[in-house]
């Protein structure tokens, strides 16, 4: 219904309430005094000031109007997508669906249409994925805090105003109804499902899995708080993490920045955004859930279907670099940063970033740039300090069409990296971003294959240029700390490769490790301790070119960082790995 006023953003429905926002004077202008003009006005229909009937009542195609779930799931699937669905429920308590529990539905109100049936059979008609998103736990936390309170208890149910405990119990039968009623293969659900009691979530969990061992598919919960990456996936809402990130996870980004649902005047990001957000986010580890705004009466803006077309244009030419991929030691280089946590704008690349992927069966990289290189591909990573290619069999350009390729038998490796001669200085054919893939013979080599230093090092921080410490024969537990490099075997560590690209850094002087101790905050100490094997023991050594790393740690996925404070004893931190130089190093044989 949100879209049917099309003003400021999908929290029209909360705002209109606050008494001098944007929203509320919009809506005092058009539709009058919320206290005599209502919100579910948009949905059992009511005239404006003007005398213009409103209501949220798209008409299906057939039936005279704009809207065709069929279409839709055609630009779906020509988008590239390989999952779809609706918004199910927002935060607004109006279920798009045939909904027994609660009276303010789809079908009993507003257009009668079954929305989500209507959906779900066009988008498996198309052999996508079904995804149903659910906002609705925040529709009794807090959505509606400037609503009156409402006279009846059917307009409690839809402001979120009943007693918790009914509201608790509300929220888990709408989750059983679009479960029992259409089988999703994802249910996305918003925050603040660490509001409700952790018996009512673990009793969603375990029905939805359960009713899909029934079923016999896969399905995937996921969510922003109040479950964990052990059986449920993570969410970042418009971003992402700036490196790689397992378990594997997603983020739910808008083909919009001021808004998720249609309003006048609403902008877009560009393609090579969107784009260009997709391939990094892949590369490292994630997928990405993109939100498109529609007309309340069933249109797709054209601007959106631009926007949808190009992805689906690249995706068809180059999607083998990114359907049923997996990310690969690291996730690339160049100078622009992507990611660093959520609400992080979507932002193109430069011909000078490249992101990885490699095939499933670990036998094919490819190397994705986000713009033309030139007369020449440089990949800093695949340096011959890092990593050996002598199985490397073939590279190849991906063509302007699917299934096309160009021979670049031409190549060089030196310790600055992997020099590859493109066909001309300038691009043979338009693309966004343009793939070369690597095939070797065998399973593609570990990074750090090549001469990493096998005895001791000393590790420098870029920003301080000062060198990870001991402090000498310590206690078990002692931080880590930065100094002024004078030979000390204080100063020395060991690279001790456990394959699978991970390793234990090892003091000369005590023999101890780095650890991590499993804690994941920002600006966490680095202790040293004896050797376990544990993950928060390991260390993942990330090239970002011209000899420097990112040193991340395997159970919490944080990196080394120097702080940016220069005084010789600072300590080590543990922080997301992110564009600064803080948490980038040299490493250098002694």
């Amino acid at each position: 219904m949100f879209s049917v006023p099309a003003f400021a953003n999908e929290w029209y429905p909360r705002n209109m309430y606050n008494n001098g926002s944007n929203e509320n004077n919009h809506h005092k202008s058009v539709y009058g005094d919320p206290s005599v003009w209502p919100y579910h006005n948009f949905i059992n229909g009511a005239r404006d000031k003007a005398g213009n009937w409103v209501q949220f009542a798209p008409k299906l195609r057939s039936a005279g109007g704009n809207f065709d779930p069929n279409e839709w799931a055609q630009l779906f699937a020509d988008a590239g997508a390989r999952f779809a669905g609706p918004v199910a429920e927002h935060h607004d308590g109006y279920s798009m669906w045939n909904s027994r529990v609660n009276e303010w539905n789809s079908v009993a109100t507003g257009p009668k249409l079954d929305l989500l049936r209507l959906h779900a059979d066009a988008i498996r008609a198309k052999g996508l994925k079904l995804l149903t998103a659910l906002h609705h736990t925040y529709n009794f936390t807090g959505f509606y805090q400037w609503a009156p309170a409402q006279s009846t208890t059917s307009l409690k149910k839809l402001y979120g105003q009943l007693d918790r405990t009914t509201e608790n119990q509300l929220w888990y039968d709408k989750l059983k109804e679009v479960i029992d009623g259409y089988q999703p293969d994802v249910i996305w659900q918003d925050f603040n499902l660490s509001q409700l009691p952790e018996s009512q979530r673990l009793n969603f969990l375990s029905y939805y899995y359960n009713q899909a061992v029934a079923w016999n598919k896969d399905v995937v919960a996921t969510y922003k708080d109040g479950f964990n990456t052990r059986g449920e996936v993570v969410d970042y809402e418009r971003g992402g993490p700036a490196a790689i990130q397992t378990p594997y996870w997603l983020t739910d980004d808008s083909i919009s920045s001021s808004s998720w649902c249609y309003t006048i005047g609403i902008g877009y990001y560009s393609l090579e955004a969107m784009l260009h957000s997709l391939i990094d986010r892949v590369s490292k580890n994630g997928n990405m859930l993109l939100n498109i705004a529609p007309m309340a009466d069933g249109t797709i803006p054209s601007g959106q279907r631009t926007i949808l077309l190009g992805i689906g244009d690249y995706l068809k030419r180059f999607g083998e670099s990114i359907y049923a991929t997996r990310a690969w030691a690291t996730y690339g280089e160049g100078p622009t940063q992507m990611g660093g946590g959520s609400f992080t704008t979507p932002r193109p690349g430069t011909n000078r970033d490249i992101r990885f992927t490699r095939s499933k069966n670990n036998t094919i990289l490819y190397a994705t740039v986000l713009g033309w290189p030139g007369g020449t591909l440089n990949i800093g990573t695949l340096g011959s300090n890092q990593i050996n290619l002598s199985t490397l069999a073939s590279v190849q350009l991906l063509g302007s069409t699917a299934g096309q390729y160009t021979n670049l038998p031409t190549r060089t490796q030196d310790g600055s990296g992997l020099h590859i001669t493109m066909p001309s200085s300038n691009a043979p054919f338009s693309a966004p971003a343009y793939v070369v893939k690597l095939t070797f013979s065998g399973q593609i080599p570990a990074l750090g294959s090549g001469p990493t230093p096998t005895g001791y090092v000393r590790i420098t921080n870029v920003t301080t240029n000062l060198v990870l410490d001991s402090g000498g024969n310590v206690a078990s537990g002692s931080a880590l700390k930065q100094w002024n490099y004078d030979g000390s075997t204080n100063l020395q560590w060991q690279l001790v490769d456990l394959g699978g690209g991970w390793y234990r850094i090892v003091n000369r002087t005590n023999g101890m490790v780095a650890d991590s101790w499993g804690n994941t905050a920002n600006g966490a100490s680095c202790p040293q301790t004896t050797w376990n094997g544990g993950n928060n023991q390991q260390w993942r050594l990330n090239s970002l070119g011209n000899g420097r790393y990112q040193i991340i740690n395997r159970g919490t996925g944080t990196a080394l960082d120097g702080a940016g404070i220069t005084t010789a004893g600072s300590a080590v931190q543990l922080w997301t790995p992110n564009s600064s130089t803080n948490n980038q190093w040299t490493i250098t044989a002694v």
